[in-house]
C-alpha cells in the first residue's frame, strides 16, 4: 500500500498550496475591546500604520489606518474564498455589493474580469475582546474563465452542512463542508463560473475538527487530484503512523487510504483538494493571469476602468455598528441573517 504522505512542511505566511489553489492567508488576531469607532481601544503607537503585519500584542492592523483590515484593492483572474470562523468582516465592492459576515460564514467572490473590494474587521464589542480567526483562500481560474463577470456570494454558517463521524471508541470528528461531497453530505459551489462548480474537478474545502483521541479516515479521491491538509490548532496527531504536529501542512496522495489519529487535545485542520488546472501562472500582486503580457494588460485595464470605480464614501468602508450579518448583492437582492 502506498504511503498517503508526499511531504510534511512547516507552515509559512501565506500558507503554501497546490494547483488549483494559489495560496491561503491565515489570520488569527486577538483584537482588544473596541473604541466605539470600530477600531481598537489600545494605542497604535509602534506600528507601521498602513502596512502593519507585526502581530504586536497578538494582533495587526494590516492596511487599515484606524480600523483593522484591507481597504479597497483590485483582483482579477481568480477567486477568493473567505472563511470567517470568528470575528466579523465588513465587505464592500465595485459591483455595489456589500455585507457583514463572520462567526462561521463564508464569502465566495469570483474576481474574474476584475473587481475592487474592501475587507475591514470592525471591532464592535466595547466590553470585551474581539478575536478574529479567518482564512482567505485564493482559487485559480483557468484561462477560459479569467475574463468572466465578477460575482459575489455568501454561504451562511447556518446553511453549511456538517458531517459527523463517531469512531469505534466513541470519539467524534466533525467536518464542515464549505465545498465538495462527503458521503451523504454535499455543498455545491455558489459561483456558477468557478472551477469548483464542475464536480469533475473534485474541489473540496473542509474544516475538520477531531476531539481528543479521535480517529477518522479521509475518503480517497482520483489519483490526479492534489490534496493538502493544514494543522492550525491542537498539539500532535498521526497520519497513519507518522507524527504530524500543529503548525505544519502535509501534501497527501489523494487516492491513498489516509487515517488521522488525534492526540490529547482537540485538533483543527483545513483540507484543500482539487484537480490541477495545469496552466502557466503569472502573478503580480492581486492580478493572476497566464502570461506576463496578460498581467500588463490587466494592470492597464485597471488604470483605465478602476474595474467599475468605487461607489462607497471611503476606501475603508464599514457598515453601521448596529447592523447584524447581512449581504446586499449587485442586483439589489438583500439577505439579512440577524
Amino acid at each position: 500500500m502506498s504511503s498517503p504522505i508526499i511531504t510534511i512542511e512547516k507552515l509559512g505566511f501565506p500558507w503554501q498550496t497546490q494547483d488549483p489553489f494559489l495560496f491561503c492567508a491565515f489570520h488569527k488576531d486577538h483584537y482588544p475591546k473596541g473604541n466605539g469607532k470600530l477600531g481598537p481601544s489600545e494605542s497604535l503607537s509602534g506600528r507601521q500604520i498602513g502596512s502593519d503585519f507585526s502581530g504586536k500584542d497578538g494582533w495587526s492592523m494590516y492596511h487599515g489606518q484606524s480600523i483593522p483590515g484591507f481597504p479597497a484593492h483590485p483582483h482579477k483572474g481568480f477567486e477568493t474564498i473567505t472563511l470567517a470562523e470568528q470575528g466579523l468582516v465588513d465587505h464592500s465592492d465595485s459591483l455595489g455589493a456589500a455585507g457583514r459576515f463572520g462567526n462561521g460564514d463564508v464569502q465566495w467572490m469570483t474576481a474574474g474580469g476584475g473587481i475592487q473590494h474592501s475587507e475591514m474587521f470592525p471591532l464592535l464589542n466595547e466590553e470585551k475582546d474581539n478575536p478574529l480567526l479567518l482564512f482567505q483562500i485564493w482559487l485559480n481560474l483557468p484561462k477560459a474563465s479569467k475574463h468572466i463577470p465578477a460575482h459575489f456570494a455568501m454561504l451562511w454558517n447556518e446553511d453549511i452542512p456538517i458531517f459527523q463521524h463517531t469512531d469505534q471508541n466513541g470519539f467524534e470528528t466533525r467536518i464542515k463542508i464549505i465545498n465538495g461531497t462527503l458521503e451523504n453530505e454535499s455543498n455545491g459551489c455558489p459561483a456558477p463560473d468557478s472551477f469548483a462548480a464542475n464536480t469533475d474537478n473534485e474541489v473540496a474545502v473542509w474544516l475538520i475538527e477531531l476531539e481528543p483521541n479521535a480517529s477518522w479516515s479521509i475518503p480517497t479521491a482520483s489519483i490526479d487530484t492534489n490534496r493538502s491538509i493544514y494543522f492550525y490548532e491542537g498539539d500532535t496527531m498521526q497520519i497513519g503512523c507518522i507524527d504530524f504536529s500543529n503548525g505544519h501542512m502535509a501534501k497527501l496522495n489523494a487516492n491513498a487510504q489516509t487515517t488521522l489519529s488525534n492526540g490529547s487535545k482537540t485538533a483543527k485542520i483545513l483540507l484543500l483538494q482539487g484537480k490541477p488546472i495545469g496552466e502557466p501562472v503569472a502573478q503580480y500582486g492581486p492580478f493572476v493571469m497566464n502570461t506576463t503580457s496578460e498581467i500588463q494588460e490587466a494592470m492597464q485595464q485597471f488604470q483605465r476602468t478602476n474595474f467599475g470605480g468605487w461607489p462607497w464614501p471611503s476606501h475603508a468602508n464599514t457598515h453601521a455598528p448596529e447592523r447584524g450579518r447581512f449581504a446586499v448583492h449587485a442586483d439589489g437582492r438583500e439577505e439579512i441573517k440577524e
